[in-house]
């Protein structure tokens, strides 16, 4: 029977160990706590502002909600950019990462086992070790299983994991943001696309008008009734039309080129992009749960919530660290001066048993890894709330602009009408000889001024709905951390 340690031992050793304890008691986590606080998103008011759009429990968008615009080719657009754009790949790189980065602090609460083999051959000179042990080659064989279990008594390594699976669900919501983003950018070159088109049309309207003014006005020289200023008017005019249709087919092949590049593909591909026909602007709808609802739909807004919960997570591990850790290790293994001899019952070695770690001192550097947490923390709440904030803002301009618009295009068919009236009147007066050609081109210019406000107009108005669209989410929907759960109160 192996003999007892000595009682003084045992009492020099208890002694030891209450000295550590009571040195590592010196350093507390006192003073150090986060300032920022997560605000209720139905504490932002907005009912005033939304008054009147009309709402609906099933409003948010449908994750296609492109389709809504009633064009096929825009929904094969969009498809084809999220299935091979490169511009995705790197957020899913970061969800990848992200991913294993939560793997390896699971992997870090778990036990290990690692397995060992070696052979060795030394030599010692005679001269350091003797006759006996000098001069000669010594073997030794050593088979090996290592055993580590550290011991999450205080919880950290969970928090350290709780943390990393935070920041794991807040890329993997930020990559579906990307494939939001991609899809509302596509939208909104090809409502670009469709508006150089119509300005294109109405530029050449503008000058098969003016080109039938410069026959009339020629009729009219070659009668004597005009002279060649009127030419001169009319060639000008026609040379300006000319001038606006090569401007919007400029911008129709940069346009094509740019949705090309969205879909990842070379300029070629943009060639073979038709004229938009977009059928309808949908109109507005709201869901009646605004603004709390935002936190589930926003992919901005839930990543935001899951870096808090993170950042929370992180404060735990950070005074995790101001106790002491416990550790189980264990070694087994064979040891003998030769491969026959390794088996025998005589060659096999053992260690193991707990192992306990105190932080005494470290001048101030776990203090100052807390405050950095609780630095982080205050970040990522101030992000939180200013992106619920923004999230609430974009819903009502979004809102706001589709009401303005739709009010201004009445206004303007109302304009249009009487700007296409006065025309036919002052070229019916010109074609009978009592009007001048002054008066056609006077009329001229307001149909004109009409018709590119109504094409940017109706441009804006798509537009409107796509930043509503995407303002509510764009159709996805996430799991988010309760704002008032214990996990995000990195005090409790």
């Amino acid at each position: 029977m192996p003999a007892l340690p000595h009682p003084g031992r045992r009492l020099a050793a208890i002694g030891t160990l209450s000295l550590a304890l009571a040195l590592a008691g010196c350093a507390s986590t006192g003073g150090l706590e986060p300032a920022a606080q997560l605000r209720d998103a139905d504490t932002h008011a907005a009912a005033r502002s939304l008054d009147g759009a009309p709402t609906s429990p099933a409003a948010f968008p449908r994750q296609d909600w492109w389709r809504a615009f009633g064009d096929p080719q825009l929904d094969t657009l969009v498809a084809e950019a999220l299935d091979g754009s490169p511009s995705l790949v790197a957020a899913d790189a970061r969800l990848r990462k992200a991913r294993a980065q939560a793997g390896l602090a699971s992997a870090a609460r778990k036990p290990t086992v690692a397995g060992s083999a070696q052979y060795a051959v030394a030599q010692l000179p005679e001269g350091l070790a003797g006759e006996e042990l000098g001069g000669q080659l010594m073997h030794n064989a050593v088979l090996m299983l290592n055993f580590e279990w550290p011991l999450d008594v205080w919880g950290g390594r969970r928090a350290d994991y709780e943390a990393a699976l935070g920041e794991a669900r807040a890329s993997q919501i930020e990559a579906q943001a990307a494939r939001l983003s991609l899809a509302a950018n596509v939208a909104r070159s090809y409502i670009a696309l469709a508006q150089a088109h119509e300005a294109h049309d109405i530029a050449l309207r503008e000058q098969q008008r003016s080109e039938r003014l410069l026959q009339l006005g020629r009729q009219r020289v070659d009668a004597g009734i005009d002279g060649a200023l009127s030419l001169r008017n009319a060639e000008t005019a026609i040379a300006t039309a000319k001038a606006q249709v090569e401007a919007a087919q400029q911008q129709i092949d940069a346009l094509r080129t740019a949705l090309a590049a969205l879909l990842g593909q070379g300029p070629d591909r943009g060639l073979d992009i038709a004229r938009p026909r977009l059928l309808q602007a949908p109109a507005p709808a709201l869901p009646g749960v605004l603004p709390s609802e935002l936190l589930g739909h926003r992919p901005d807004v839930v990543a935001a919530r899951w870096r808090v919960e993170a950042a929370a997570q992180g404060i735990k591990s950070a005074k995790a660290t101001f106790r002491p850790s416990i550790d189980l290790s264990g070694l087994v293994g064979l040891a003998a001066t030769d491969f026959a001899d390794l088996f025998d019952g005589d060659a096999v070695l053992g260690f193991g048993g707990p192992a306990i770690s105190l932080p005494i001192f470290d001048a101030g550097a776990r203090r100052n890894r807390l405050d950095a947490r609780n630095a982080d923390y205050d970040l990522a709440v101030a992000r939180y709330n200013q992106g619920v904030v923004d999230a609430l803002h974009e819903v009502t301009d979004a809102v706001q602009a589709i009401r303005s618009l739709d009010a201004q295009e009445r206004s303007l068919q109302e304009a249009r009408a009487s700007a296409e009236a006065a025309l036919q009147l002052a070229e019916a007066r010109y074609h009978a000889g009592i009007g001048s050609q002054l008066e056609v081109l006077s009329a001229q210019r307001p149909l004109l001024q009409v018709e590119q406000q109504l094409a940017a107009l109706r441009a804006q108005r798509y537009l409107a709905a796509v930043d509503l669209d995407r303002a509510l989410g764009g159709g996805l929907s996430f799991d988010a951390p309760a704002t008032a759960s214990t996990a995000s109160e990195p005090n409790s």
